[in-house]
């Protein structure tokens, strides 16, 4: 579960994610560029790059290592055991009693305080 990606750093992972930043750019700079033209055309095109640029960084070594991390959490998700409605429901009732105990306790702490300094103050 645990074992790291053995991947070998390719000579053009780089040139790689040199693309990337490129694709990144020119989608910053056409959406301001066609500011004009229709929102849909816009984001159409801006999802159209960052797909392109994700499988271009999904070819380097880190983009393999990230995607596995990836595969890993999603299968640690599911054995993840989640409490039923009913336990939800009574943590978050002591939970609300608590802040409230707290609260009035606080409340009443302040109350004091500030009745015995103004009989020092006068």
């Amino acid at each position: 579960m645990n074992a790291k990606v053995e991947t070998q750093a390719s000579k053009l992972d780089g040139l790689k994610w040199l693309i990337v930043v490129a694709l990144v750019a020119v989608g910053v700079v056409g959406n301001s560029m066609f500011a004009n033209e229709s929102l849909l055309y816009r984001v159409l095109a801006l999802v159209a790059l960052a797909i392109v640029a994700g499988l271009i960084a999904l070819q380097t070594a880190k983009g393999k290592a990230f995607f596995q991390l990836f595969k890993e959490a999603k299968n640690e998700i599911r054995k993840v055991v989640w409490p039923t409605r009913q336990e939800t429901l009574q943590t978050t009732g002591i939970v609300v009693v608590a802040v409230l105990i707290i609260g009035l306790l606080l409340w009443g702490l302040d109350s004091l305080l500030g009745w015995i300094i103004s009989g020092f103050i006068g």
